[in-house]
């Protein structure tokens, strides 16, 4: 007897009237009516089922400490990192932990069930990087979490000389940090950005890591280090495991530069990951008008074939005062913002927080295939394009056929003569003649 069979779903490749069968928290057959006997049985009404929502680029340590101990006043990105230059004194591990908890439990509600999350290491006492690996552990029965060794300022810009911050990086990586990170554009000059390129990746490679580099996050298009990463990608045989994130810079690069630059990095192949909230709104704010997007080009990557996820990057922080956990409402800025409205453009937005960044931070058994990890999420949506334009409510949230999380129905009563008494916004209730 099967633990669980899903029917009459649609998935988001199309397929309708679909059923899902698990046992054993893996999926074992996924087909069109199927008719079996389980032990509980979902109705999915012609919902979609999605694989879970994934989160490439995430600050834990942060999170939820919007206000503390004051807030943003420019909402620049250097007054960001500033501002987190005064708080980290001020952290505690109770109040780290219990922050970041909380934000698991948004997760959860959200359908987001993988989360990378860079942590920073340039505070000698590690304090946050041993709460996050605690963290880790809380969660790790419901939400797949990687870490990232992050120099939030810059590895190579020590107090006490060049080797500080890349001892704690190190020290981290021996408590058990996943990835290797960095900041190559907050490095003191261009040189010595692309000389830490070099040395992290070198690091990487050393202990057999994947990297995950803050990359060229600024308006300067000269501001190329993406450049040296993909090098550096390719000298030390890391294709795969490499990600640049943010690429900001390359929204202001200019047309011919770029068309030298995607080729290197596809070349490489280098995973990126785009921010749209956090991006469009730090970037540009040295613009009068015109005033750039900031957002790195995501469908000329794409078009080139370059894997690229988005990311949530922050929620209620130094940075960034909004932000829920919310993988859809991501999805639906960058659509916007790269004027990403085709359909089939829809569709890739919809990947580019699933099925991407899965490939981003390397999972096994990720997706709605035999052989898979039962977790999924059933969405109030037709299809991956009303999923985005109502950032379309979690009806269930599933990890390895376990039921997480479930929230009503999003419906509105209506009280209008002659109309009628329910309204969900849905493409189904619009009128054909």
């Amino acid at each position: 007897m099967l633990d669980l069979l899903v029917h009459n779903a649609t998935l988001p490749d199309g397929r309708t009237h679909m059923s899902v069968a698990v046992q054993n928290g893996r999926i074992v057959e996924v087909t069109a009516g199927l008719q079996a006997p389980a032990h509980e049985t979902l109705d999915a009404q012609g919902q979609l089922l999605s694989p879970p929502f994934i989160d490439a680029h995430f600050h834990m340590d942060a999170t939820l400490s919007y206000g503390l101990p004051r807030v943003n006043a420019s909402g620049t990105l250097l007054e960001g990192i500033a501002l987190w230059g005064e708080l980290k004194p001020l952290l505690t591990q109770e109040a780290l932990v219990e922050r970041a908890m909380a934000y698991c439990d948004w997760a959860v509600a959200k359908g987001l069930l993988a989360i990378r999350s860079h942590v920073d290491v340039c505070d000698p006492r590690l304090l946050a990087v041993d709460v996050l690996l605690e963290v880790k552990r809380r969660v790790a029965p419901y939400i797949d979490m990687q870490l990232v060794a992050f120099p939030q300022d810059g590895v190579l810009r020590g107090t006490t000389g060049p080797q500080e911050h890349m001892d704690t990086l190190k020290r981290a990586l021996d408590r058990g940090v996943d990835v290797v990170g960095g900041i190559p554009h907050f490095e003191r000059t261009m040189a010595d950005g692309a000389l830490s390129v070099k040395l992290l990746c070198e690091l990487a490679a050393e202990r057999g890591l994947r990297v995950d580099m803050h990359c060229d996050e600024s308006d300067d298009p000269h501001s190329r280090h993406v450049e040296t990463l993909a090098f550096e990608t390719q000298r030390l045989g890391l294709q795969g495991r490499v990600t640049g994130s943010h690429l900001t810079s390359m929204h202001s690069m200019d047309n011919y530069y770029v068309s030298k630059l995607i080729p290197l990095m596809a070349e490489a192949d280098l995973q990126i990951v785009s921010n749209p909230l956090i991006n469009i709104t730090l970037q540009g704010r040295h613009d009068s008008y015109p005033k750039r997007r900031g957002m790195t080009r995501v469908p000329e990557l794409l078009a080139a074939g370059v894997n690229v996820a988005f990311g949530q990057d922050c929620a209620m922080d130094p940075w960034y005062s909004l932000g829920s956990g919310d993988m859809l409402e991501v999805a639906h800025m960058g659509l916007h913002v790269a004027q990403m409205t085709s359909q089939a453009a829809m569709r890739q937005c919809f990947d580019a927080v699933t099925v991407n960044p899965a490939r981003v931070l390397g999972l096994q058994g990720y997706g709605l295939a035999p052989g898979c990890h039962a977790d999924f999420v059933l969405l109030q949506a037709s299809d991956p394009m009303e999923a985005l334009r109502l950032r379309a409510t979690r009806l269930r949230v599933y990890r390895r056929g376990k039921l997480l999380a479930q929230t009503p129905a999003a419906t509105s009563q209506l009280h209008l003569a002659g109309r009628p008494a329910s309204t969900a916004c849905r493409a189904e209730s619009i009128p054909h003649f």
